[in-house]
């Protein structure tokens, strides 16, 4: 979409015609009339929250539009609405609003005008936020052409979100020949441009940015933010929209009979969402695991971050009181427990993804193979390196080690986080009491390893002494001849726990110098020892505890 919006006489001109069409829009008694767009993730229901906690006592009517056949931004903005007034108004509209859900979009504003024309309503405004998928020109025009809307409500202005951060590849992607690049035509219809979440980008990427949005539209204010934080009176009753330049961006704005916004057929959204009718719910039912979940996105944020633009959702974690929401955008994820759960209301969990390409079977399978079940429970346990009974020892300090034995896996008790789930719970030697770990990881529990091994009967080679000498660090040999470590003990160490167990194990006998556990390590494995991955799964949210923890 080639657009820009330009003027015949410098800036001045438009700031002319916005101060004439503010006097005006000041004597004129309809009701403003916000439109939020902005690409996926952009930031509008931020915005639009914080919007609702700075406008105490305003009776604002909100218009809420998914993408997906499922609502998750309405309940985050239900809360700050009640803040806004005394009567809760939102609709929902699930489609694109610029195209299969217009003639909704039409019936909700109309009942809106009937409800102030029969003295039972009375609005200080009206903030429709679009999904990131939509063109914007099409809901201006609803305000434009429709009589009933035009008599009660007048477009006040288009307020687009930009995403510092992303952006750039949205307006650079290249798309089929009549088909709408929305993120060009969001920049470009836009009345303010709030260039937001500046602070995942560089000085010289925002002066980059932005001279790109002046590009498209020479004509919008450009405000710089970070979290959607600006002023409310930049964004409601701002007076900006003018036809004039619109149809400039758009000149088949008042064309009734133009024809629909035509979007990438690839960019769809799965919903999956446990409250949905049976017949048409994908996934099952029941609360979901918080660790499995969150493996589960981070696969998807590693794997599948480019083509995914996407996910929000609010989901029902086991063991835990409040929700639990996340949202991300591409690789960008961030999750945290919200408010409680209602004492009456269903805990079903709700997610969509919108990308390119997306396959809701196999997304629903990995959704249910997240929930709590026994079965599920059981196959997580199946995969952690101990098994009850095994030996193991723990780290109870932060130098100290303590045997024990593991007594249980999966381990849950009301003294937790909620959420988690500990992988271990574990006896410790001469009744010291019964434990958990936090991880299936050796910073927290290791296997182990006696001191002697049959194998060293049969060696010959050098000692320990001799080894270390040999490197210059012959100064430490004590600490391991003290212990009765031989070649073959360190040696099977490093192959059945990897050089960070090996590392941390040398700084315990007293080997400061990072240098020096490098070299030892390097001359006790021969050269031929790999090094040991670590264990999280991006996306993960860890636990503060790297400690095992006692269940007194």
């Amino acid at each position: 979409m080639e657009t820009a919006l330009a003027t015949t006489a410098g800036h001045d001109r438009p700031r002319l015609a916005q101060a004439r069409a503010r006097d005006m829009a000041d004597s004129d008694p309809r009701v403003p009339a916000t439109v939020l767009t902005g690409f996926l993730g952009s930031g509008k229901t931020t915005l639009l929250n914080h919007i609702l906690t700075e406008t105490h006592g305003k009776k604002i009517a909100i218009i809420e539009n998914e993408f997906g056949d499922t609502a998750i931004d309405d309940a985050l903005v239900q809360k700050n609405s009640k803040y806004a007034s005394d009567e809760e108004i939102i609709e929902v509209l699930n489609g694109c609003i610029c195209c299969t859900v217009r003639s909704d979009l039409v019936n909700i504003l109309r009942k809106l005008g009937q409800r102030i024309a029969d003295g039972d309503l009375r609005l200080d405004g009206i903030v429709i936020e679009t999904t990131g998928m939509a063109d914007p020109a099409p809901v201006a025009q609803t305000f434009l052409v429709d009589e009933q809307v035009k008599s009660f409500a007048r477009l006040d202005g288009i307020v687009t979100l930009v995403d510092a951060k992303h952006i750039e590849q949205h307006l650079d992607e290249k798309k089929a020949e009549g088909v709408v690049n929305e993120a060009q035509a969001q920049v470009a219809f836009a009345d303010r441009l709030l260039l937001n979440k500046t602070d995942l980008v560089t000085a010289s990427d925002l002066d980059r940015i932005e001279a790109r949005l002046r590009a498209i539209n020479i004509v919008a204010p450009v405000m710089r933010c970070s979290q959607s934080q600006v002023s409310v009176g930049s964004v409601l009753n701002i007076h900006g929209f003018d036809l004039a330049r619109a149809l400039k961006a758009s000149p088949e704005l008042l064309n009734v009979d133009a024809p629909k916004t035509k979007h990438d057929g690839t960019v769809t959204s799965v919903s999956l969402d446990q409250s949905a009718p049976r017949h048409l719910r994908l996934v099952k039912k029941g609360m979901l695991d918080l660790q499995m979940v969150q493996a589960w996105i981070g696969e998807i944020l590693q794997a599948e971050g480019g083509d995914m633009f996407r996910m929000k959702g609010i989901i029902a974690i086991a063991h835990a009181e409040e929700r639990y929401v996340y949202h991300s955008v591409h690789m960008l994820f961030s999750g945290n427990y919200d408010e409680p759960w209602g004492s009456d209301e269903p805990r079903d969990s709700r997610m969509v993804f919108i990308g390119r390409n997306l396959n809701a079977k196999a997304l629903a399978a990995r959704f249910n193979a997240c929930l709590a079940t026994p079965e599920n429970m059981a196959a997580k346990g199946a995969k952690y390196r101990f098994a009850v009974g095994d030996r193991v020892e723990c780290r109870t300090g932060a130098t100290e080690w303590t045997p024990g034995t593991i007594y249980a896996l999966n381990y849950r008790d009301d003294q937790m986080p909620q959420g988690m789930v500990a992988p271990y719970q574990i006896e410790l030697d001469d009744d010291e009491g019964l434990i958990w770990a936090p991880k299936d990881h050796d910073s927290v529990i290791r296997m182990i390893v006696e001191d002697g091994d049959d194998e060293d009967d049969d060696y010959d080679g050098p000692s320990i002494r001799e080894v270390l000498r040999g490197v210059g660090l012959e100064q430490h040999a004590a600490a391991f001849e003290d212990q009765e470590y031989t070649i073959p003990v360190m040696q099977d160490f490093i192959e059945q726990f990897g050089r960070e167990s090996l590392d941390q194990a040398l700084q315990k006998l007293g080997v400061a110098s990072a240098d020096d556990r490098r070299k030892m390590a390097d001359v006790f494995a021969g050269g031929t020892a790999g090094t040991e991955e670590a264990p999280e799964a991006k996306g993960e949210k860890q636990h503060d505890h790297d400690h095992a923890v006692s269940l007194a």
